[in-house]
């Protein structure tokens, strides 16, 4: 079979290295940077070609161009030229701290006028979230996709082949055009982190991405490979662009007050807790009441075996949440908070009317350790608003503890959790 190629075929020659889309970066970076407003292309000038020709590939060219192999590095380990976590996600505080760290070299390079600084680190920001989003790196620990051949057996004519170039090679120019960039916050903090979790949307994207590009592979179709790959890398370049939009929006002190109003508080009840290892939650995060299971953002799971709405009694009527979250007895959900930008949290707790009317909770959010407020429901009562102060708070939890005796009846619903800033 014809290898197929994306830009230019990657040839992964040297094992230790995890590389990503390879060329295709170009491709992805190019697609993002058409479609930022005329002002941020004006005020990076020579540099905006640059950064789709070039600097998107630093963090993988680190041992061929060094001149630019210090954009790719890291203040808090001096030593490693070739940083793994720009490559490959580990946990949220890892990769949350590097992607506030380039930001941040990036936003202060711009204010200081070294545009050419700044599009290097904005560059290597690139290629993390590309890499984060590529198919050919959706498994954790098997980026080569050995363990996974077990599972789908290669055809004839690619037995032997490591997967990792196939998957992510192709041949397609990325468009996403009319796609409006968003703002990710007015400090570096929330925007990093506001990042963090538009990445975990591109990761499970790409996620979806990969068995069917195998499986395309495995039988010769290369349009249904393609298909699939454009899935992802478009993905990949809107999340780029909000990323783009928003370090030059961050290091020319300019965005529009409807923008800043649209971030004064944002819905956590689809974001991924520090539970859900590698955005999913191992089996030792299951729990047996009300059902076996693990937590589940916005439906909740009846009699084991049925999605359905969640739903909480509010005032004298039955209301239904699309943001929220259920989950189970005796497995706290931990999410990281960016420093400095947040001051409040709420949330409804209650039970579901239905399934959980025999059902008696203990609902309680604690912030780094600390209790921020409780209390405890029965299935009859209605959903109780519950708010407290999380000003400094770098972990806020969400724990359920069973306080009757029908455990079977605990189902259990966090709706509308919501940060606010001051």
């Amino acid at each position: 079979m014809r290898q197929l190629t994306f830009a230019t075929v990657l040839a992964l020659t040297t094992p230790s290295l995890v590389l990503g889309w390879g060329e295709p970066h170009h491709a992805i970076t190019r697609g993002a940077l058409d479609v930022l407003p005329t002002w941020q292309k004006d005020a990076l000038g020579g540099e905006l070609m640059h950064l789709g020709d070039s600097y998107c590939m630093i963090p993988d060219n680190v041992f061929t161009d060094k001149e630019n192999a210090r954009y790719a590095k890291m203040e808090s380990v001096p030593n490693e030229v070739y940083l793994k976590i720009l490559h490959l996600p580990t946990q949220q505080p890892e990769y949350f701290e590097v992607m506030r760290y380039f930001m941040e070299k990036a936003v202060a390079a711009l204010r200081e006028g070294r545009n050419g600084d700044a599009a290097r680190y904005m560059g290597t920001m690139c290629h993390q979230i590309e890499d984060y989003g590529s198919p050919s790196h959706t498994v954790p620990g098997d980026n080569m996709f050995t363990l996974l051949q077990q599972f789908l057996p290669p055809s004839d004519a690619m037995k032997g082949q490591l997967m990792h170039g196939p998957i992510e090679n192709g041949d397609f120019k990325v468009s996403i055009e009319g796609y409006k960039p968003q703002l990710l916050g007015t400090t570096v903090n929330e925007a990093a982190w506001r990042l963090m979790h538009r990445v975990h949307e591109e990761i499970i994207n790409a996620r979806t991405t990969t068995v069917p590009i195998i499986q395309a592979l495995y039988r010769e179709e290369k349009e249904s490979v393609v298909k699939h790959q454009m899935r992802a890398a478009v993905m990949d370049a809107q999340v780029v662009a909000d990323a783009l939009y928003t370090i030059l929006c961050l290091g020319m002190q300019k965005y529009a007050a409807e923008e800043q109003a649209a971030l004064k508080e944002v819905a956590i009840g689809s974001f991924f807790p520090l539970e859900a290892a590698s955005l999913y939650y191992p089996q030792s995060q299951f729990f047996s009441s009300p059902n076996w299971g693990h937590a589940r953002s916005g439906v909740i799971l009846a009699g084991g075996n049925k999605d359905i709405p969640l739903k909480l009694c509010v005032g004298s009527g039955n209301q239904e949440f699309k943001n929220g979250i259920s989950a189970g007895m005796g497995k706290p959900l931990t999410f990281l908070l960016p420093k400095d930008v947040y001051a409040r949290f709420t949330v409804l707790a209650g039970l579901h009317p239905e399934l959980g009317a025999k059902g008696r909770v203990e609902f309680t959010v604690s912030g780094d350790g600390k209790v921020l407020t409780t209390v405890i429901l029965n299935g009859t009562d209605p959903a109780k608003l519950l708010e407290c102060e999380v000003t400094g708070v770098r972990e806020l939890q969400l724990a359920l503890t069973s306080r009757g005796v029908d455990s079977k009846s605990n189902y259990a619903i966090w709706a509308e959790p919501t940060l606010l800033k001051p």
